[in-house]
């Protein structure tokens, strides 16, 4: 027992002695980094804050009507420009596939195309005693499994039905009925629950321009238009209302189509400063692809309505801040005052958590039977919840396995499909192209030029057999270190080499590690902790959190909250990567930089070395190939979107990076897939093609050498890496 005790303090001590600022000596336990693993999400936090409070001072010189009409104007654009661009509408193919009759009402159970082939289930709830046309009200669904179906969700269904409202609900994508990675043998999700249906596939819309919230939202414009053309409807008394997740729809659908007459969102409205400073960010939909960049926060999608009646549900202990809602509730009321219609915006409040209370129905039904024009009783009355099987709207009771059809992730590969081939035309072009690509991941990427080179802070030394290890943090692009290890040989060859992991420095830094044996061949190398690793990661945040099929663990908020403020934790990786290659050459020992990159630091590298040519050597050791391949992959690795760019297949891709380098030496050893494998093989043939005609372009065949998919690293650097120890040139 004894021997055990003394064998687990001796690694803790070894991993320890590593350190630069987390450590347990004296040296390196710097109390002021002590939150130091949260520092990426406090980094693209502050991003965020000062474009809110830029926002905010705009908003508080509005006074006049001119000014907020104005304010409407630009914020309806942005919207629709932000969720959208959506698709042109195409015939909507509606099925009744059954009709459910019950004492006081008809359910219609519908399947329709919001997109070709892209089916939603829904069902449209019909009073028995209505005089038509008659209001009607979209029920848009929260984060349930079930969707509409939660008894939760049903009970003001059937109570605006009880009180004379035509009720349309349909089933959001990855929820009820629309499973997107539905298991037949265990029945549910293989991603989790609904929360990670959405964000997992919202990488993939994501990095093609797209995003889930276009779809989502499409949805319910599409639903609205199947509603008006039911002979039972008043299309001039349109309702919207949902919860939570069902909040955010609301208050995207009310903000884009005039259709919607009166809005309720509840247990969502807030604003994004209070959901930084508190939860954090969201799941998948409720991040817009460069909301926060472009000056949109949650009040805006109100303000975009304004004068229309509006009704903000909330409770005092929501996990969405109530303070933030009071605030939103606060500037909305502002435009709602200056064009003389304060009558027509509300916020009811009641105490309780994230959830339905009978206070907050009761101001539902009664703002909806006021503006919709349906008096009658407001109370919140007991109803018969329908059953599993009365609420079945396929033959199986999911879309996977009775009709199938389009799914985020193949409308996303279809998407980027296209992208390919545009790119592929732009491509023959290299002269041009090339430039262009490299200059779109610097604006895409939200990278930044290092405007200064910092001193850096020594913190210790190691010495090993033949080299000698020194510990040092310098300062990153913002508030935040960069700790970092200096190996330095006994005899250099004056030749650097930045070695990025994604662990982090010390997962190579062992004596018998990679790094080692660059720096027994003469190297001197400095391996960092970028932000998000090592001792700068990864971080507390972790509200969904997935751990899909036989991949590692992985969580998605943080790179959520990057993509709304048009920023990408590559792109700040690589600002920051850039920074250490010009700290080395301010050595005047280093004559030379390299950079090697394992697994998903491949992307990183990939970026800095494309905007900084002192970077003369690049080598990839088993990184998976391109930003198309998450895409194609139904299971990508969940890991490698924390490495993706938002927006990027729109403009470049990583084989458009690697061919920029041309005709520096360049090393792609084992690349694989985004799922880790060599499964989509021809996927992976175009993409390398991509890099070698560039590479023959510029007459520098001898100069690019790729290996075979998934080809193993280890014991086999000597041949790898002739030219870099000095070893006779690779033939070409």
């Amino acid at each position: 027992m004894v021997m055990v005790l003394l064998l687990l303090g001796s690694d803790s001590l070894a991993q320890d002695e590593l350190n630069v600022i987390q450590g347990e000596s004296s040296n390196n336990n710097w109390i002021y980094y002590r939150d130091a693993p949260n520092a990426l999400y406090h980094h693209i936090s502050s991003e965020a804050f000062q474009l809110l409070d830029e926002r905010a001072e705009a908003v508080s010189k509005l006074h006049t009507r001119s000014d907020w009409e104005q304010r409407r104007h630009d914020v309806r654009q942005t919207i629709a420009a932000t969720i959208g661009p959506f698709p042109e509408k195409t015939p909507l193919n509606p099925r009744v596939m059954r009709t459910i009759e019950k004492e006081h009402y008809t359910v219609e159970h519908i399947i329709y195309e919001s997109q070709p082939g892209f089916n939603v289930t829904s069902s449209l709830f019909l009073p028995h005693e209505i005089q038509q046309p008659a209001p009607a009200i979209l029920y848009v669904s929260g984060h349930t499994v079930d969707g509409y179906r939660s008894p939760t969700y049903q009970h003001k269904i059937l109570n605006l039905v009880k009180k004379g409202f035509i009720v349309f609900a349909f089933d959001p994508v990855g929820q009820g009925e629309r499973l997107e990675y539905y298991d037949p043998q265990t029945g549910q999700s293989v991603v989790g629950r609904a929360t990670l249906e959405h964000s997992y596939s919202s990488v993939q819309a994501y990095i093609t321009g797209s995003s889930l919230a276009m779809h989502m939202t499409w949805d319910g414009i599409r639903a609205i238009d199947y509603l008006v053309t039911r002979e039972e409807v008043d299309p001039e008394r349109i309702g919207v209302t949902g919860r939570s997740g069902g909040g955010t729809q609301t208050a995207y659908i009310a903000a884009i189509d005039d259709r919607v007459l009166a809005a309720a969102p509840e247990s969502w409205i807030t604003n994004y400063t209070r959901v930084l400073q508190t939860i954090g960010p969201q799941d998948a939909e409720q991040n817009l692809y460069q909301g926060i960049l472009r000056g949109i926060d949650k009040a805006d999608y109100l303000i975009a309505r304004a004068p229309k009646p509006t009704l903000i549900i909330t409770t005092t202990e929501d996990f969405f801040s109530i303070q933030g809602a009071r605030e939103a509730f606060k500037e909305v009321s502002e435009i709602y005052r200056v064009m003389g219609h304060s009558d027509q915006i509300d916020m009811v409040e009641d105490g309780g958590p994230h959830a339905s209370t009978k206070k907050n129905r009761e101001a539902m039904y009664a703002f909806f039977q006021k503006h919709l024009s349906l008096p009658g009783n407001p109370l919140d009355e007991e109803v018969a919840i329908l059953s599993e099987d009365d609420m079945k709207v396929t033959p199986t009771g999911q879309l996977a396995t009775s009709l199938g059809g389009e799914t985020i992730f193949s409308l996303s590969r279809k998407q980027t499909q296209k992208q390919f081939e545009e790119l592929q035309t732009s491509r023959a072009r290299p002269d041009r192209h090339l430039p262009a690509a490299v200059q779109a991941a610097k604006e895409v990427s939200g990278y930044r030029e290092p405007a200064e080179i910092g001193d850096p802070v020594f913190t210790g030394r190691i010495q090993r057999d033949g080299y000698v290890i020194e510990k040092y943090f310098i300062a990153g692009e913002g508030d935040y270190v960069i700790p970092y290890l200096l190996m330095i040989p006994d005899q250099p060859n004056n030749k650097a080499l930045l070695y990025f992991h994604p662990s982090g420095k010390a997962a190579e830094a062992g004596e018998d590690g990679e790094i080692s044996w660059f720096v027994k061949n003469g190297f001197t190398v400095l391996a960092p902790d970028l932000i998000g690793t090592g001792e700068m990661g990864p971080g507390e945040l972790r509200n969904y959190v997935t751990n899909v099929k036989d991949f590692d663990t992985t969580t998605f908020d943080v790179w959520v909250a990057s993509v709304m403020t048009g920023r990408s934790i590559t792109g700040i990786r690589a600002g920051d990567a850039v920074r250490l290659t010009r700290l080395l050459l301010q050595n005047e020992q280093t004559e030379t930089v390299y950079a090697a990159a394992r697994g998903d630091m491949a992307p990183v590298v990939l970026h800095a070395a494309a905007f900084e040519p002192a970077i003369e050597r690049v080598a990839l050791l088993n990184p998976y190939i391109s930003f198309r391949s998450i895409v194609r992959n139904r299971y990508y690795d969940p890991g490698y979107h924390l490495s993706s760019v938002a927006g990027s297949l729109e403009k470049y891709d990583l084989p458009d990076l690697a061919a920029s380098l041309a005709p520096r030496e360049l090393l792609i050893a084992g690349p694989t897939d985004a799922s880790g494998t060599c499964n989509d093989s021809e996927g992976i043939r175009g993409d390398i093609a991509i890099i070698t005609d560039a590479y023959e372009y510029k007459n520098a065949t001898h100069q690019v050498n790729i290996t075979s998919c998934g080809t193993t690293i280890t014991g086999q650097r000597d041949t790898l890496f002739p030219n870099w120890i000095g070893q006779s040139t690779r033939a070409d």
